[in-house]
């Protein structure tokens, strides 16, 4: 039995962060997917007076199509776990991992999960930061710490694209990874089961904010055009990662199919659900139409009371 019929449906769309024109364009598509569902919805923008907003709509239930900085990182999962509205996404221990690279990669490193070779270096220090100090070579992939939706990512091939790299990305601390040669696949989870994952070919050189969402263009492959036994390592890979940081909604997990095998990279908790969007190629693939991942997404809303910090 559904938990959320014709539900009063709060949907937190736009907010203030760098990613608020994709978190426009999801929370669009959620609000006719579940209006399509029979649900109220109300669209709400949120603003520094978001407890009164959320109060005065007097909602079942939240659903968060905040992307970034205090949609993604933990900060708003906290308020509505206080104010005991059931949302969906990750609770606030596994958005706030999954939003921080380092901490990421450190709960997949205690979980057994493949990572690369990384070095993080402060913001501070970023600008400053030789290249010579690297403990690895050419290439890396530099990144912010905390950003999302490869906002700031570069792939450096030569010494003299580094500083600017370092500086691009010193939005938060760096995080310095060694390049992995491989395919590029995510992994979409939802709830605790693998739904399929996809292969991402970008016409650019690397799979960043303007290969995504631009006019750039890039190719996506469902299934992978990879061996049944290679798929099956790589979402192994991507459900241990999910595990690794606690989820319990719908993740993609971007993995790289390298020369000794997998790498996690990192765990999406909030993916977008734009007409260019991942997770809605791959539930599509098997069978999930948008408007029905949507109201599976719903049923898995939750807050603290019901599932505790750990995994919420």
């Amino acid at each position: 039995m559904s938990r959320f019929t014709n539900a009063r449906v709060g949907v937190l769309l736009g907010g203030v962060s760098r990613e608020r024109e994709v978190s426009l364009k999801t929370g669009s598509a959620v609000i006719e997917a579940l209006t399509s569902l029979g649900h109220t919805v109300v669209e709400i923008d949120p603003s520094h007076e978001n407890v009164q907003q959320l109060n005065d709509a007097k909602l079942d239930v939240v659903f968060n199509a905040l992307h970034g900085t205090y949609g993604e990182d933990g900060r708003l999962q906290g308020l509505l776990d206080w104010i005991q509205i059931p949302y969906t996404g990750e609770g606030l221990r596994a958005s706030m991992l999954g939003f921080d690279k380092v901490l990421a990669k450190h709960q997949y490193s205690v979980a057994g999960v493949p990572v690369a070779q990384d070095l993080v270096v402060s913001a501070a220090d970023a600008e400053a930061f030789d290249i010579s100090e690297l403990p690895f070579e050419l290439p890396v992939v530099v990144k912010p710490v905390a950003e999302g939706s490869s906002v700031g990512v570069t792939i450096v091939q030569t010494p003299e694209l580094f500083a600017q790299a370092m500086t691009d990305a010193a939005v938060s601390d760096v995080l310095v990874e060694q390049f992995v040669e491989g395919p590029e696949l995510s992994v979409v989870i939802l709830g605790d089961r693998v739904l399929g994952s996809v292969e991402i070919e970008p016409v650019r050189d690397f799979y960043d904010y303007e290969a995504k969402y631009g006019e750039a263009g890039t190719r996506y492959h469902v299934p992978p055009r990879l061996s049944a036994e290679d798929i099956a390592c790589v979402e192994e890979v991507g459900l241990a990662a999910h595990r690794a940081l606690g989820c319990r909604g719908v993740t993609r997990t971007d993995v790289i199919l390298g020369p000794d095998g997998p790498i996690a990279l990192e765990t999406n908790t909030l993916p977008g659900m734009t007409n260019a969007s991942l997770v809605p190629k791959v539930a599509a693939s098997v069978g999930i139409d948008f408007p029905s991942l949507i109201g599976q997404i719903l049923e898995l809303a939750a807050c603290a009371e019901e599932g505790g910090y750990g995994r919420q």
